[in-house]
């Protein structure tokens, strides 16, 4: 078997819990490998951090990137002489609300960190076919070495957001919902879109904080489940082929792990990869679990699924005894299919292009997954 290409080299360490001494330990040990952070920084260089700031949540509900990995993270790159700023565009409100609420805001102030929400969008062009032009956040590109800091949970659209996903955070605010609405239901497009994307940013690094993730329904309204691990290495796309395999998924089960197979993209599978540090088997997860299948997955012709529609595929449902009318979701529909009458959320299910955006960004979970008749039929079938 030919030996992995050596930007597929995965690092893999295992840690409990966020203590300050050991998070700093084992990301010491996890970037070993990889020659270090001297590896990638170099002294007075503008480094960039990416978490994930998806939304205004406390740490524990592990909806964003913990604040201790951003601050060992920032420590290490200060320790080589590196000059730190972080950045991300939230899927709702400011990035210093949400910063200041996940408790990130409190290391960028102690540490000393330049603070820099992604505000000014500028046009690129991708390499690939899927999208000629996308509009990026001028912050990012004006650095000169990205880390991504992902934060691994499940995603309902996608069903895994781990290296590659957290990317699309460099796209500024509302024109993420416009990419939702240009890809519409097709999910391998807005796959693809991802891959190529992250493929043009090219993080310098990546470094995975799966101490504590997020099963169920995430991104934004799963449950919390200790993992203990962290990941780290180069290509995100060789990155999110063990975060799949840790948790115990299956490849075909995360949109951009399948796109990319299909593609026959460098890293998209596990025997593409080098794994380093730990053993996998050790920290594989049993029990993981996945977001609820929203479609099909592909095995149906385009035209019998346009057909069968609401039962091939899951559509969000408004929970009324929650819903308290806030309207972000309304506001951040991308096919303007949302509509607040008489004090009720009311969904349009013909324009819903089931991106899951509402429930990806409502604050309080009060919108549940309701999968077609027949796509629960297939569930119960496979099992």
């Amino acid at each position: 078997m030919p030996k992995p290409a050596e930007n597929n080299r995965v690092s893999l360490e295992s840690l409990d819990d966020y203590s300050p001494e050991k998070t700093r330990a084992a990301l010491i040990r996890l970037l070993e490998p990889l020659g270090g952070m001297g590896h990638f920084v170099k002294p007075g260089q503008k480094v960039l951090l990416k978490p994930n700031l998806l939304a205004a949540k406390p740490a524990e509900k592990a909806v964003t990137t913990h604040p201790e990995i951003v601050r060992s993270v920032a420590r290490l790159v200060q320790d080589v002489g590196g000059i730190v700023y972080l950045g991300d565009s939230p899927g709702i409100g400011s990035a210093e609300t949400v910063a200041r609420k996940c408790g990130i805001m409190a290391v960028v102030e102690q540490l000393g960190i330049h603070f820099t929400p992604f505000e000014t969008s500028v046009k690129i062009h991708p390499h690939g076919r899927t999208f000629q032009e996308l509009e990026v956040a001028g912050e990012l590109l004006d650095a000169d070495v990205v880390i991504n800091l992902p934060k691994l949970k499940t995603h309902q659209m996608m069903g895994l957001t781990c290296a590659v996903k957290n990317m699309f955070g460099a796209v500024v605010g509302l024109r993420k919902p416009r990419l939702h609405l240009q890809a519409g239901s097709d999910k391998a497009l807005f796959a693809l879109m991802l891959l190529e994307l992250c493929e043009q940013l090219r993080p310098a690094l990546s470094i995975v904080d799966a101490v504590v993730g997020m099963e169920g329904d995430g991104p934004g309204s799963g449950d919390p489940v200790a993992i203990g691990a962290l990941l780290a290495g180069t290509n995100p796309l060789a990155i999110d082929a063990v975060a799949t395999e840790l948790v115990g998924m299956k490849p075909h089960q995360s949109w951009i792990q399948k796109r990319a197979i299909e593609t026959k993209r460098s890293g998209a599978l596990l025997d593409d990869v080098e794994l380093l540090g730990d053993r996998l088997e050790k920290l594989r997860l049993s029990d993981f679990r996945t977001a609820k299948s929203t479609d099909i997955n592909g095995r149906m012709p385009d035209f019998i699924q346009r057909l069968l529609k609401q039962a091939l595929t899951a559509r969000p449902v408004p929970d009324h005894n929650i819903c308290t009318c806030c309207e972000i979701c309304v506001k951040h529909c991308p096919p303007e299919a949302m509509v607040i009458t008489k004090q009720r959320l009311k969904i349009d299910y013909k324009r819903c292009i089931r991106c899951f955006c509402c429930q990806e960004l409502c604050p309080l979970g009060a919108l549940a997954t309701r999968q077609g008749v027949l796509l629960r039929l297939a569930q119960q079938l496979k099992r």
